[in-house]
């Protein structure tokens, strides 16, 4: 196999997102008394600080050097300009825990709405049907953000209508990930 630009963004994309998502997972287990019902960015305080801010600036790292790569390889600039945003705002959340208020709520939202809507650009960059179905998750993710901002949780509380808005991007980043990595036919 021949690791191109494209590849090697697949490769470093999947990666970034399958070790923040373990650090999720890895966090709420260790975190003293932590339910789904709580928010994601209660990991990042605490006895789980580590792992969790830790996890989320390798990601926003990878998210930036997967810009890169698809930027050598893509010339659909507003895709990878919107990823390396996204990694911004994920080193963002990572530097500046929920405790540190203004600043983590601006990397948290520029991660989010970026995301969302970088997930919908995806038909400039993927054929159907993962355009198709990166559109959806984007939709998912900004529809979660106004119910969100809405405080209309549909029942599953706060954290839970955060990972309403995270989950569709991580899934979209790993099967996009995923994507790029098969080689070009």
């Amino acid at each position: 196999m021949i690791f191109t630009n494209k590849t090697f963004a697949g490769l470093l994309l999947f990666i970034g997102t399958a070790w923040f998502f373990m650090g999720i997972i890895v966090s709420e287990a260790l975190y003293p008394g932590y339910h789904v019902t709580q928010m994601i960015s209660d990991l990042g305080v605490g006895s789980t600080a580590l792992i969790f801010n830790s996890s989320i600036i390798v990601f926003g790292i990878v998210l930036i050097a997967t810009a890169y790569f698809l930027r050598n390889e893509d010339p659909d600039i507003w895709f990878s300009a919107l990823m390396a945003v996204i990694g911004i705002g994920a080193i963002g959340v990572g530097i500046f825990p929920e405790n540190t208020g203004t600043p983590h709520v601006i990397s948290a939202m520029i991660v989010f709405i970026c995301g969302g809507v970088c997930a919908i650009m995806s038909f400039r960059v993927f054929p159907v049907p993962w355009a198709w179905f990166s559109g959806a998750l984007g939709i998912i993710t900004l529809v979660a953000i106004i119910l969100f901002g809405a405080k209309c949780y549909l029942g599953l509380g706060a954290g839970g209508m955060e990972r309403m808005i995270a989950y569709p991007l991580i899934l979209w980043a790993l099967g996009s990930g995923a994507f790029l990595m098969a080689p070009a036919k």
